[in-house]
């Protein structure tokens, strides 16, 4: 078959089985609240995963470890300028914007600034955001607007609306990737930085937009992830730091960079969760859930790139 050879169908095909699986246990009493929440959950792991995509494809080397962070302080912020209040909402998201900007801002002025490894870098950033997290939230759990909490729990025509956000971000990213002078300049720059340097890409502009992106795009999983739980949490975006990098090595795209895959990011971030919520289906002990979960997730990765070179 010749969508198996694309890396991302394996992502699918193993959300599939493990979908499956767990509907044969539950007999498919679960199957309409286990695939409402697949998405839900997906999605905000989508969100992060094409963030960390971006930089994932600049090549060797390049990676955001500040996300967890900015999803907490962009979640903290946001709801603590709303503090409840509806008229509030559009200044909220512009907070949560100017967060993630700001942080991307800060990320790559210290890899260019201090000439330091990028995992050094937003690694040490984390921890002064995460630090400015822990000052502004001072142990309060500030309660998002009515309107926003509907919205992040809710769904249109079935389909929740968190996951119809990640859809449009996907949808946008791929038309970057795909369809933009700035989505070749970043495939360039991942392939061969020399080379992209000789050819008059502008690398130092496509890196800097590169981690803004990212972090912009941690600040809004962050703003809807404190929405949809009802508060900002200093630990809500602890999760999602490996599952951030996860999504983007099982989805299919190449760790060494220059190729990306934006449609293995969904399959990949549908698997996650379905995998735990299979084993815990199943009864495992938490030790056991652990070693399936990394064994699965190695198989689905050699599948998927024992098939990259026969893709079409």
């Amino acid at each position: 078959m010749k969508a198996l050879n694309r890396p991302w169908a394996w992502s699918f095909l193993a959300a599939g089985l493990v979908w499956l699986a767990t509907i044969w246990v539950t007999k498919g009493a679960a199957s309409g609240g286990l695939t409402e929440a697949a998405l839900t959950f997906a999605a905000f792991s989508v969100l992060v995963g094409i963030g960390q995509m971006f930089v994932i494809t600049l090549g060797p080397g390049n990676i955001d470890l500040s996300v967890p962070a900015t999803m907490t302080l962009a979640g903290t912020l946001a709801l603590k300028l709303m503090d409840g209040a509806e008229g509030m909402v559009i200044p909220g998201l512009l907070a949560t914007l100017g967060v993630g900007i700001a942080v991307g801002l800060a990320n790559y002025a210290l890899i260019k600034a201090l000439r330091i490894p990028p995992i050094i870098a937003t690694l040490s950033m984390s921890f002064i955001i995460q630090s400015i997290a822990i000052w502004s939230n001072r142990g309060i759990r500030i309660k998002p607007p009515e309107s926003l909490a509907s919205f992040t729990t809710s769904s249109t025509l079935t389909v929740p609306n968190v996951a119809l956000v990640a859809l449009a971000v996907s949808i946008a990213a791929w038309v970057l990737l795909n369809r933009s002078v700035y989505g070749r300049q970043v495939a360039a720059i991942g392939q061969s930085l020399p080379a992209a340097r000789m050819a008059g890409v502008p690398v130092d502009g496509v890196r800097l937009a590169t981690y803004v992106l990212c972090a912009t795009l941690a600040a809004l999983a962050g703003f809807l992830l404190s929405c949809f739980s009802g508060g900002a949490a200093l630990n809500m975006g602890n999760e999602y730091l490996l599952m951030s990098i996860a999504v983007v090595v099982i989805g299919g795209s190449a760790v060494a960079g220059g190729d990306s895959n934006v449609p293995g990011i969904w399959g990949a971030g549908l698997f996650m969760f379905l995998i735990v919520s299979m084993l815990n289906t199943y009864q495992f002990q938490a030790g056991y859930r652990l070693i399936l979960t990394g064994l699965i997730i190695i198989a689905v990765i050699l599948l998927a790139s024992g098939r990259k070179g026969g893709r079409p």
